[in-house]
């Protein structure tokens, strides 16, 4: 049984006590009251650890400047109604629905039944970050990606590689509760024929477990500073990804704008380079005359984040819920 939850959102009957958009946080947590879920300290410890280390993510992931065409310190890129400002704010709006979802999937495994679960939950999410930023489409990826990431660690997973293999065991779960209309990126799936979000994830995130994660830490090593190496990591997973923000917004000319481009820099030496940095100005330029921004890549740049975070602080009865942003 569903029931309808404000617009075209619908959640299964058992979540009818589920927050509703701009509820007091500490409100919506004691709202998530079906058997069972409330009485283990350790699930709520843990599953505000990993709300806190997703919403640091996603910070994290927009601040990062200078980003080729996407919103920065620097402005808003090739979104001319978002801003760093609102990026914050949809990322903190979010924090209730990915501790709602790590509380759904303590030390469970994946089943159609958590599937469904966390696909409401993560349907409510999207209403909280319209209602935040006042309809803007910020994080509507990430909820999806990261979702799957920290329900996948909240099920004990420890590892990145653990963790992305769980994911993608959920990722391949129908969700009947689904609304049925198309989004952008179902629509550029079947125009392009490529995998999108959904692909990534069911394959086990592999442009952060084998390029966004080894990239980041390569330039770390290498001597680039922490801003350098988290932009080299973006780059590589530009170079790769067939990103259908960049599809959606410019078609196979701007994906491969971005793909060449990226790869530029990195065959320079990346950013920490005088080369490299000078070719990612030029790839910003070139994707800003395009209007069009990576945003799949800047998805899971935050994925990237969030899992690396992780394997350096994981999550233990000493630091669950001391991370806050």
């Amino acid at each position: 049984m569903t029931k309808k939850v404000h617009s075209e959102f619908f959640v299964p009957e058992k979540a009818q006590n589920w927050p509703y958009a701009g509820e007091d946080h500490s409100a919506a947590l004691a709202r998530f009251d079906y058997p069972g879920r409330r009485k283990t300290s350790a699930r709520s410890r843990l599953a505000t650890y990993l709300g806190n280390l997703a919403v640091r993510a996603l910070i994290e992931e927009a601040e990062v400047t200078p980003k080729p065409a996407l919103v920065d310190r620097r402005g808003p890129g090739a979104h001319t109604d978002l801003s760093l400002r609102l990026m914050r704010c949809s990322a903190r709006a979010l924090r209730p629905s990915f501790e709602l979802m790590a509380l759904a999937s303590f030390r469970q495994i994946p089943g159609l039944s958590l599937r469904e679960e966390l696909g409401a939950i993560g349907r409510w999410a999207e209403q909280s970050i319209l209602q935040a930023t006042g309809g803007a489409n910020t994080h509507r990826g990430a909820i999806w990606s990261l979702g799957l990431l920290v329900s996948a660690a909240a099920m004990g997973a420890n590892s990145p590689d653990a963790v992305a293999y769980r994911a993608s065991q959920l990722a391949g779960l129908p969700d009947w509760s689904a609304p049925k209309q198309q989004s952008n990126g179902s629509r550029v799936i079947q125009r392009y024929r490529v995998p999108g979000a959904r692909g990534e994830a069911q394959a086990g995130f592999p442009h952060v477990l084998t390029i966004g994660l080894p990239i980041l830490h390569r330039s770390r090593q290498e001597g680039a500073s922490e801003t350098q190496a988290r932009l080299d990591a973006l780059l590589a997973i530009m170079a790769s990804l067939d990103d259908t923000c960049l599809l959606h917004r410019g078609g196979w000319a701007a994906l491969n704008t971005a793909r060449t481009g990226a790869a530029a820099v990195l065959a320079m030496g990346g950013t920490a380079t005088v080369q490299g940095w000078e070719l990612l100005e030029r790839l910003d330029r070139d994707l800003l005359a395009l209007n069009a921004s990576p945003g799949g890549s800047a998805d899971l740049l935050a994925a990237t984040l969030f899992l690396d975070l992780l394997r350096n602080s994981p999550p233990t009865e000493t630091n669950y819920g001391k991370t806050s942003f």
